[in-house]
């Protein structure tokens, strides 16, 4: 809800689609630090981390709804508080991921991954249809009184998690040795992942999909559906709840079925993802365009689950929150995806800007699969037996 109505928001008090991916690129700051929430998170606990930071969105929101109400928000305010906010969001999906490998026995993960998967994606269709919806009948004062509401409600359920469920990492220093400083946790972290093959190899995907195809099914959104369709903030809510919708039905399926070679998976799903969206960019009705991001959505849905379940389950306990803060710091890749896909979609075209970019991320892709050919497409390789 909260991205779509800002996104529109400042498309429409702007007029640019540069000042718009600009504005999305500051909801990604924190991919930066995301590596350090990673290392807390394994020191604190996922859960406590987890309502803390959901407890910042509440308040950031809550800022957000007063500024709205008293008719004092503007951009400034928008980018301030989307920038104080993008500190903090981008570790949101990894801190889940690490709770969720916390709580649930191995043999159960994938499907585990898949069911958390279908939470947000079906919260996504939720969001992209009602926050739409409100926005455009009641204005942006109401809408966030939903979504202050919402996140304040989340914190709560966060909070109801038993801190007995969460699994205490296992650590080789014994008692009486003084504990490692966050900073040697981190490298720790970041040796491991640069020394296991299918590690590296799944977080040059996943920074590979951030550059180049998350831009043009998030933060370019409102102006694919304004300026490329014609259409309002209703048409924006079928764009992004088309794509979240092919997300949960592949969520669903996954969270069904076993005995997936995991890594085969996600290249064949990442190369899917990239030919879909090349035809997304030329289709020119709205009907068209939703089966395409519809698609996209099934097919990133299975690109992404198996790449996280691949990384936890290599991880392990002790290196499960850092690994998964490394992998939320891939995702900076998508904010300079935006901040130069805007200037390029002003010089050529919204179409030749997406062909590019989703014809470049296809290419590394297969240059990926090839390079770590012995762990990604063996059947026998630990990504795929595991």
């Amino acid at each position: 809800m909260e991205f779509l109505i800002l996104g529109w928001y400042i498309l429409v008090e702007t007029g640019s689609v540069v000042v718009l991916t600009f504005f999305g690129s500051l909801m990604y700051l924190g991919t930066l630090v995301a590596p350090m929430f990673g290392v807390f998170g394994d020191r604190i606990g996922h859960r406590n981390l987890l309502a803390g930071m959901r407890a910042a969105y509440a308040v950031l929101a809550t800022t957000m709804l007063v500024l709205a109400l008293t008719g004092l928000l503007n951009p400034v305010y928008v980018f301030i508080l989307a920038a104080i906010f993008g500190v903090i969001r981008p570790s949101d999906l990894g801190v889940r991921g690490a709770l969720v490998a916390a709580t649930m026995p191995h043999e159960y993960l994938v499907s585990a991954m898949s069911v958390s998967r279908t939470t947000m994606d079906s919260a996504r269709i939720a969001g992209a249809l009602t926050g739409a919806g409100m926005f455009a009948t009641l204005g942006m004062g109401p809408a966030y009184i939903a979504i202050a509401s919402l996140y304040v409600l989340s914190t709560i359920l966060t909070l109801c998690i038993s801190p007995a469920a969460e699994t205490a990492p296992q650590r080789d220093t014994d008692s009486t040795s003084a504990r490692p400083s966050p900073w040697r946790d981190l490298s720790e972290g970041l040796a491991y992942i640069w020394n296991t093959p299918r590690m590296q190899a799944a977080m040059w995907i996943a920074f590979l999909v951030n550059l180049t195809a998350y831009p043009f099914t998030g933060n370019l959104l409102p102006y694919i559906a304004r300026n490329v369709h014609q259409t309002d903030q209703t048409g924006l809510g079928y764009l992004s709840a088309s794509f979240a919708f092919g997300a949960l039905a592949a969520s669903m399926i996954l969270s069904n079925i076993g005995g997936v070679r995991l890594a085969r998976l996600m290249i064949t799903s990442t190369v899917i993802w990239y030919v879909l969206l090349i035809l997304f960019a030329h289709m020119q009705t709205m009907p068209a365009a939703i089966a395409c991001l519809m698609m996209a959505g099934f097919a990133q849905s299975f690109s992404m689950i198996t790449l996280a379940v691949i990384l936890l389950r290599t991880a392990g306990e002790r290196f499960r929150g850092r690994v998964m803060g490394v992998r939320m710091m891939a995702i900076y890749s998508l904010p300079i995806g935006l901040l130069i896909a805007g200037p390029m979609i002003e010089r050529l075209g919204f179409a030749p800007t997406a062909t590019l970019y989703a014809a470049v991320g296809l290419l590394f892709t297969l240059f990926i699969a090839v390079r770590w050919r012995e762990d990604l497409w063996r059947p026998l390789a630990p990504a795929n037996s595991i």
